[in-house]
């Protein structure tokens, strides 16, 4: 299996590097990240200015590209760059959680999204800050019931939280929004951001943001086709 990792928190992520040693058990893998932390740039890439990508070698034999762009371009690079043909894509391990609303913000998603379009299957991991650190412990869980029950080849792409300690798996979909930002003045017309958790619990663990909060690992099909099906045929007449 020849497989590519991806991330937005950059070359500099602390987990890449577990990441990339669990992964090498399931075949040969290639690494596109980004120069700097991506987080919150969604599925932007770069169409008008040349973008610098640079080789370095990690743990001994692995090839990496770091690529002066966005988490899409790096899978865009190494895809239709390098003309590599990938098994798979493994976006992550991002350091805080993806999901709910914040799935359309999110860097991490976007190189699953785009593995979606070039027909890679792809995975998202994410977990919490204060699990960062043992992220990779947990993905024997997840690998086991993602190949177990062979999720990939029924659909092409999942969205997965780990929270920590967890109890299981549960099959999930988008939650509402969980946390939510501000518009902080901090002085000469400059404003930051600062993020306020708003998560309720719906007692659904259907939902990813119920599921999680609740100690469940979430695994989300996604896609990329935005189309509002129900409206579309309400709209055109379709057949149901």
């Amino acid at each position: 299996m020849r497989i590519l990792i991806t991330n937005d928190d950059s070359i500099s992520a602390k987990q890449l590097l577990p990441l990339i040693k669990y992964c090498r058990k399931y075949g040969e893998v290639t690494v596109s990240v980004p120069k700097y932390e991506q987080s919150g740039k969604s599925h932007g890439i770069e169409l008008h200015e040349a973008f610098s990508v640079q080789k370095q070698i990690i743990d001994g034999d692995i090839q990496a590209y770091v690529v002066d762009s966005t988490p899409a371009d790096c899978v865009r690079f190494a895809v239709l760059g390098l003309g590599i043909k990938f098994d798979m894509v493994i976006s992550g391990v991002n350091r805080g959680f993806n999901m709910g609303t914040d799935v359309t913000y999110s860097g991490t998603i976007a190189g699953v999204r785009e593995a979606m379009l070039q027909n890679i299957p792809a995975i998202a991991l994410s977990t919490s800050p204060e699990n960062y650190p043992n992220a990779v412990k947990d993905l024997d869980m997840v690998f086991d019931y993602i190949l177990g029950k062979k999720l990939l080849e029924k659909h092409g792409a999942f969205n997965i939280n780990i929270p920590p300690d967890p109890k299981g798996i549960k099959i999930t979909r988008q939650g509402s929004t969980y946390y939510t930002d501000t518009f902080v003045e901090v002085g000469d017309g400059m404003y930051k951001v600062k993020g306020e958790c708003v998560y309720k619990p719906s007692g659904d663990l259907t939902l990813d943001t119920d599921a999680v909060m609740s100690g469940y690992i979430s695994v989300m099909p996604i896609t990329a086709n935005i189309t509002d099906a129900k409206i579309f045929r309400e709209l055109t007449g379709a057949a149901k």
